[in-house]
């Protein structure tokens, strides 16, 4: 079994960096699921991708609070919507095609928007 985590927490790396890249893909949930893999199949890659620069203080904030940073939810939304909306306008013929995209992006987003974000700035004491 350590050997199939340790394939699909690979898996899950390449499938997330593949989302920099592609922004239909999405980064943050294939990183999520690697260290998840890697957790179970393998310490040193486990360790590894919690000491890369680019993808381990997420990952870390979402397993030590299940919080996403507010700067990253911001991005993602923008750049799904953006993604999504171009995808509609422009490369999706069928109406009904149109509808769901845009149903799975907004419910996507209102999810996002819900996840917690520690680095949030505090209301004013009134």
């Amino acid at each position: 079994m350590r050997a199939v985590f340790l394939v699909l927490g690979t898996l899950f790396v390449v499938l997330g960096v593949v989302g920099i890249v592609v922004p239909v893909l999405p980064t943050t949930p294939f990183l999520l699921l690697a260290a998840a893999c890697y957790a179970r199949g393998s310490q040193r890659s486990h360790d590894w991708l919690l000491a890369n620069p680019a993808f381990g203080p997420l990952i870390r904030e979402w397993q030590q609070h299940r919080a996403i940073p507010r700067r990253t939810k911001i991005c993602a939304i923008a750049l799904m919507s953006a993604t999504l909306a171009t995808s509609i306008v422009f490369f999706v013929e069928p109406a009904w095609l149109k509808a769901l995209l845009a149903t799975i992006g907004m419910a996507l987003a209102l999810w996002l928007a819900s996840v917690p974000s520690r680095d949030r700035p505090r209301p004013p004491a009134t």
